[in-house]
């Protein structure tokens, strides 16, 4: 599945209105789409206080009423520099991000010079529609300059993974042609905006996707308070009971419903609620069935994930579990997702902290994700990013990706990609934990020691008061201006 960089509009199917009314309508939503242009800059995940060259792509976006431009999170990330377009208009003007949840895809963008707004009266909402309706996807394809519009209909509406955040989140299917660059498009049904059209399976034919309006109305009820805080989860490891023996096992009836839970994720929402060995029969009042699905609407059925990503950080809902035989109401309170490899991250650069040439910083995905071939991915890191799970004792992983050559380091400096488990004896739990194991020390010698899946060495041994001065020499020769990212500074 590959993101869109650009955006796809959807048009007015004329069975619906008279043919004169469908293309006022029609005319009517053009003024309203826009053509984004951005200059931007990733971060270097493997050289933390570096960026890459600067970029430049386009994608889709459109007019809300009240004057702002909603589009994808993944068209603006890491941007410096937007100008947008209306449809049929040659004029660019300059835009500000407000607002990105890069977790469910969506950007709030302004234009402040009033101009751009004229004859445009702004996008309204619909309702969320259902299989077999028609759309209309509006957006800018690569391969013109033109607004392109394409019909489709709704070919399923299910939990699906979003590429650029790696969550899943409720997702409309349309067989509508969507294209790089329509990202961010608005998909329309009645003449009102139902979807953003954001990723396509190109694996198919035929296969689009839109973020559907509960998830951009989720997304305006969050920044309401002028701030984006994420779309929350439980923080579970089920499976699903279906075996008869196992279902006797749990005390499950023949038609019981629920899921075994399997793992209770450290520090997330369920941790301390729910137990290891739960049966979860019901979440918010719902009763959730062995696949995992709720009812939704008519006869639908949805992935559980979606009652949860509908609520806000902050929220308590109820839950109903069976544990030792027994049925027990609790209440839960929601939290962001507990992770061990964050990320996907944009808009940032990483933290990092430098002592004596090592360069330590986070795991993430992106650092991961900067090989580009899975394929060429270390085993080790691998093993992480796919398997393992946070602890009170590990909360992050803190990998040394290089060491940059220096007397001081000879012996060392040519190991790559060490994962990092203690430094002079303090289990590592953060990236802090390294800055104050390092800097508290008062012994002779800095013990830095690696986890059984790196390959490289088991322990990297240093001479404290000549490891503190040698960053005055590594620093200046490898032009970086500061041992440590800014929120590892006093």
């Amino acid at each position: 599945m590959k993101i869109l960089k650009m955006t796809v509009y959807f048009m007015l199917f004329n069975g619906i209105f008279g043919v004169g009314h469908c293309a006022d309508i029609n005319d009517a939503i053009k003024k309203n789409v826009v053509k984004i242009f951005v200059s931007g800059r990733s971060a270097n995940y493997y050289n933390p206080w570096q960026y890459y060259g600067q970029d430049s792509w386009t994608g889709s976006g459109f007019i809300l009423k009240g004057g702002k431009i909603l589009t994808n999170a993944h068209v603006v990330s890491n941007q410096v520099f937007m100008q947008v377009k209306k449809a049929g208009n040659t004029k660019k003007y300059t835009a500000k991000l407000e607002f990105v949840a890069h977790d469910t895809e969506l950007a709030l963008l302004k234009v402040d010079d009033p101009e751009f707004y004229s004859g445009s009266d702004g996008l309204e909402f619909g309702e969320l529609p259902y299989q077999q309706d028609k759309l209309i996807v509006y957006g800018f394809p690569t391969g013109g300059d033109e607004l392109s519009i394409t019909e489709g209909i709704v070919s399923r509406i299910e939990v699906q993974k979003y590429v650029h955040s790696k969550r899943s989140f409720l997702c409309i299917q349309t067989d509508a042609a969507i294209n790089p660059g329509n990202s961010g498009g608005p998909v329309i049904k009645d003449g009102k905006v139902v979807g953003v059209s954001f990723q396509s399976n190109m694996g198919s034919q035929n296969i689009g996707y839109a973020v559907p309006v509960m998830m951009t109305n989720r997304f305006f009820d969050d920044i309401a308070d002028g701030k984006y805080d994420g779309a929350p989860e439980l923080g579970i490891i089920a499976e699903y009971p279906e075996n008869p023996a196992f279902r006797k096992f749990l005390g499950l009836g023949k038609d019981s419903m629920g899921i075994f839970i399997k793992k209770v994720l450290y520090g997330s929402s369920a941790f301390s609620i729910i137990k290891d060995g739960d049966v979860l029969l019901a979440l918010d009042g719902i009763t959730v069935d062995t696949d995992m699905t709720v009812p939704f609407r008519r006869s639908e059925r949805i992935g559980l994930d979606h009652i949860v990503s509908m609520h806000q950080i902050g929220d308590v809902v109820k839950v109903k579990v069976l544990r030792d035989g027994k049925i027990i109401d609790l209440d839960l309170k929601l939290k962001k997702p507990a992770v061990l490899i964050s990320g996907p991250h944009y808009d940032t650069k990483p933290s990092y902290y430098i002592y004596a040439g090592l360069v330590f910083t986070r795991l993430t995905r992106n650092f991961a994700d900067a090989w580009g071939d899975w394929n060429k991915v270390p085993g080790s890191i691998k093993t992480y990013v796919d398997f393992s799970l946070p602890s009170a004792e590990r909360r992050e992983i803190v990998i040394v990706p290089t060491i940059l050559a220096d007397d001081i380091n000879e012996g060392y400096n040519k190991w790559s990609n060490l994962i990092i488990e203690k430094v002079n004896g303090r289990i590592i739990s953060t990236l802090s934990d390294v800055r104050d194991a390092i800097e508290n020390n008062t012994g002779e010698f800095q013990i830095i020691e690696t986890d059984s899946l790196t390959d490289s060495c088991g322990k990297i041994i240093l001479n404290t008061k000549e490891a503190q001065k040698a960053n005055e020499k590594i620093l200046p020769r490898f032009s970086i201006a500061s041992d440590r990212s800014d929120d590892l500074k006093p």
